[in-house]
């Protein structure tokens, strides 16, 4: 067999393929071969000859030479998540090639900044027709892999043994193999995100580790990925998220911390907020006000569905008992003010009682209820009455708004029952108010003075400015939402295929205050039954795919990362499957859309929020039960059908 000499395709360092993290290309099973690390941005043709292969994404290319060579050169490292972005074709495939002809163009810098690596193994595919095999590149040591025999190959070297050789390397992770599985979880991870130096921040959530990194290039993917506990990783909102799974991960955080203990401090909230887009800072903030609330609206939601059932099937209640199931299911969304108040002072470095009492006055019983004013407008219009002559009306009291009168304006005085904007912007500007006045008023009075104008400040805006205008521009917004979602078929059509999508950009927080305005003012949730849809069709493509693999190892994997979308939590399914390979992704969509259309045709509605999928029956128990389980097995059903049909694993 001859030897033979290649130029490398690209420039930048040349190295032994065996120093990449890829198990496929560093363990030689696509070939002997080298790899580049830190590409200039461009492809060039490394002898004459014809192209043979081009991906459709742009990020590999497959080369004949005259004499025989076959040869593919992978740009980075799973970089056909990017799906041609940063890529610029320059030949097509089939094309007649010369040495040095420009083949392709890249961003390395973009590519860096979507989370790949831009190494690029270069390999020879039909190497055994081959002896030994030398790569160069001007003004470096060239890289000669010997022939299969000559020489025993260097572990892992890609198929044979270079002449250059490089020291070191990782250290053998058998290392971690007789420690606590948290523990060996939370070292490796350490281990390949770059080593203490390189982590912020560290916290997590329900399923995640979510770090914020200094250096994303130290950050090495696919060895993170690769260890045995993790499930999956990405980039979202600016942190590195590592899916251990829900409980494992507190452990897997508690021990991680230890290797750091700075990290106690947390932060990481505040190390992401910085680094968002404008629309991931608003849904941030958004999820930090709502999600306090959701517990007390889920279990005021799940009473209520059991006292739907329970009086569908013929319970008869008194009235006593019938007044206390009413106290429980609507004292929340009575004074729904106080609470958003609350969490918004929480969040904006108020305090929090202050919160608690300006939302209590929003709602004060001697104001006209907002219900009560509501329900009366159709009547207001018949008598051919304004809201102004009315209010003098003895008849018309606690029916219509008190006026204001300013002169040259008058203002409606309500209550603002059920409403969210209106506590929500009047909690931003107290917790603001309060902070500026301490920055001046003097400690010894501070906690008369501060508290006194803080409250007096703020009801005076809050009823002449703050809440007219935004209790106006709620009814706008979320009442044109809302007539979305009324919509048959369409609304869920829509919804119920994009909101995974909204998912994965990490905004889906926002639609936390559409939740709680349709359940305070319609008493039902009609977009928890099209989310939970597009939430178990996700669930459905990802079990699809793991049934398919036939790797036991990955399928096992595969299914401990689908089974939480059964339970309402799609991240393991989205972000350690289906969005790996996007077919799956895009089916599962495609099953939200087909299971939110039947939604919104139905009328399906919840009681609540915040639980979707198998806890989420617990909403519907009200007669619903039937309709919401059948909804649910047809985005099921489509999600998974049309992944097992479609997707080939090869892929």
């Amino acid at each position: 067999m001859k030897d033979i000499k290649i130029s490398s395709p690209l420039n930048g360092k040349l190295v032994p393929l065996n120093e990449i993290d890829d198990p496929v290309f560093g363990s030689g099973a696509m070939g002997r071969g080298v790899a580049i690390k830190d590409p200039e941005g461009k492809v060039y043709a490394p002898f004459d000859g014809e192209i043979t292969v081009f991906f459709p994404t742009k990020h590999a290319i497959g080369l004949k030479s005259n004499d025989g060579i076959e040869l593919l050169i992978h740009v980075g490292m799973d970089t056909v998540q990017l799906n041609g972005q940063h890529f610029t074709a320059k030949a097509d495939v089939g094309a007649k090639v010369k040495k040095g002809q420009v083949l392709l163009e890249f961003n390395p810098d973009g590519i860096k900044k979507a989370g790949y690596q831009t190494t690029t193994p270069v390999v020879v595919t039909n190497h055994t027709e081959f002896g030994d095999i030398t790569f160069e590149i001007k003004g470096q040591p060239s890289i000669t892999l010997k022939a299969a025999g000559d020489e025993a190959p260097a572990s892992g070297g890609g198929g044979g043994k270079a002449n250059l050789s490089k020291g070191g390397g990782d250290d053998d992770d058998a290392q971690y193999a007789g420690l606590p599985d948290e523990e060996r979880v939370a070292k490796l991870i350490m281990k390949y995100v770059g080593g203490p130096d390189n982590v912020r921040t560290a916290e997590h959530c329900a399923t995640r580790l979510r770090l914020i990194v200094n250096d994303k290039s130290k950050i090495q993917e696919k060895k993170v990925e690769n260890i045995d506990g993790v499930k999956g990783q990405f980039f979202a909102a600016q942190q590195y998220q590592i899916i251990c799974g829900t409980g494992f991960v507190d452990k897997v955080t508690e021990e991680f911390i230890k290797l750091k203990p700075s990290l106690a401090g947390g932060g990481g909230k505040e190390a992401a907020y910085e680094q968002m887009t404008l629309i991931q800072k608003i849904s941030r903030t958004l999820g930090d006000v709502f999600v306090p609330i959701i517990p007390v609206l889920v279990a005021t939601g799940l009473f209520m569905g059991l006292r739907g059932a329970l009086m569908s099937l013929g319970s008869e209640w008194g009235p006593t008992f019938l007044l206390m199931s009413q106290v429980l299911t609507d004292t929340a969304f009575a004074f729904l003010p106080a609470l958003v108040c609350w969490s918004t002072m929480n969040k904006f470095g108020g305090t929090a009682v202050i919160g608690i009492v300006l939302g209590l006055m929003l709602v004060f019983p001697a104001l006209p209820n907002a219900y009560a004013v509501g329900g009366a407008a159709n009547d207001l219009a018949n008598a051919g009455l304004t809201w102004q002559e009315a209010s003098a009306m003895e008849e018309w009291a606690g029916k219509v708004p008190i006026p204001i009168d300013l002169g040259f304006i008058q203002i409606p005085l309500v209550g603002y029952q059920g409403s969210v904007l209106p506590a929500l912007v009047l909690g931003i500007f107290a917790a603001k108010l309060q902070q500026w006045l301490k920055t001046f008023i003097p400690d010894m009075i501070d906690l008369i003075v501060t508290p006194f104008l803080t409250l007096t400040i703020s009801m005076a805006l809050g009823f002449l400015v703050v809440g007219p205008i935004m209790h106006g521009l709620e009814q706008v917004v979320f009442g044109a939402v809302q007539n979305f979602l009324g919509i048959p078929i369409v609304g869920g059509l829509i919804i119920g295929g994009l909101q995974q999508v909204i998912v994965i950009f990490g905004v889906h927080h926002v639609f936390s205050a559409l939740e709680i305005y349709l359940l305070s003012t319609q008493g039902s949730d009609p977009f928890n039954a099209i989310i939970t849809c597009a939430t178990i069709a996700q669930g459905g493509a990802a079990m699809a795919v793991a049934i398919k693999t036939v790797d036991g190892k990955k399928r096992a994997l595969y299914i401990s990362s689908a089974v939480p979308a059964f339970l309402g939590i799609t991240e393991p399914a989205i972000f350690g499957i289906n969005l790996r390979f996007m077919k799956p992704f895009i089916y599962g969509c495609c099953g939200g859309a087909v299971g939110g259309a039947i939604s919104s045709a139905l009328g399906l509605a919840g009681t609540g929020m915040g639980i979707t999928v198998i806890p989420g029956m617990l909403l519907y128990m009200n007669g619903q039960l039937p309709m919401y389980i059948a909804c649910n097995l047809v985005a099921l059903a489509v999600g998974f059908g049309l992944t097992y049909t479609l997707y080939k694993t090869e892929e």
